[in-house]
């Protein structure tokens, strides 16, 4: 396959882009930065461009088979407690994007605590979220709301409290809303699951939450 990776330069994002290489897909490595991107392969191309300029990423999902989109906010506390829509921005162009250019399979990770999953956060981790993620997710509420009316075959990957750990391969997919609750995964887990997703065609119209 031929993927689209935005975000491509930290964090899940350097992840999948280094797990689908070694699957052996081609892969167009979006961000910013992506000319810092400490990887070499012969079937790596890294797209330098913004994810808010519609002419960046309408050139970027150019011939692509499926798009996945993990951005993140720098790690700073003042930019997780400041309002943002970086996240349904960003979406927004990459739905026009996609639509443009006929490519149907999308596959974005939020977070658990995102839309309806927040409903299952206990009352213990309710407290710290609203007051340090609450902003954050509220925007990734509002994407999650445009990537299921996008009429894409989509897929939104909700992890819970990422950790650097080397990626294990065995994790939960929890798809039934009744199951879902919080735990740790590494980024390469998450990579993982994106990865295999966009292979298989699995999980279309879901929004699982990935736990180890």
């Amino acid at each position: 396959m031929k993927l689209l990776v935005i975000g491509a330069s930290h964090g899940i994002g350097l992840e999948t882009v280094r797990y689908a290489l070694q699957r052996g897909h081609e892969v167009r490595a979006f961000a910013r930065s992506a000319q810092t991107i400490a990887l070499d392969d012969p079937k790596l191309d890294k797209h330098a461009g913004d994810a808010l300029n519609a002419e960046d990423v309408a050139e970027a999902v150019k011939g692509v088979d499926a798009v996945i989109v993990a951005l993140g906010l720098p790690k700073t506390m003042q930019a997780m407690i400041k309002p943002t829509t970086l996240f349904s921005d960003a979406t927004r162009v990459v739905i026009a994007a996609m639509a443009g250019s006929g490519v149907r399979r999308l596959l974005a990770v939020t977070g658990f605590g995102a839309g309806d999953s927040r409903a299952r956060l206990s009352t213990f981790e309710s407290i710290p979220f609203r007051a340090i993620l609450g902003r954050a997710y509220a925007d990734k509420g509002v994407q999650e709301a445009m990537i299921r009316e996008s009429g894409l075959d989509w897929t939104i990957a909700r992890p819970g409290i990422l950790t650097n750990r080397p990626p294990s391969h065995s994790y939960e997919v929890l798809v039934e809303p009744e199951s879902w609750r919080n735990g740790l995964i590494s980024r390469g887990d998450v990579a993982h699951f994106l990865v295999h997703a966009a292979e298989d065609g699995g999980h279309i119209g879901e929004a699982p939450v990935l736990i180890r």
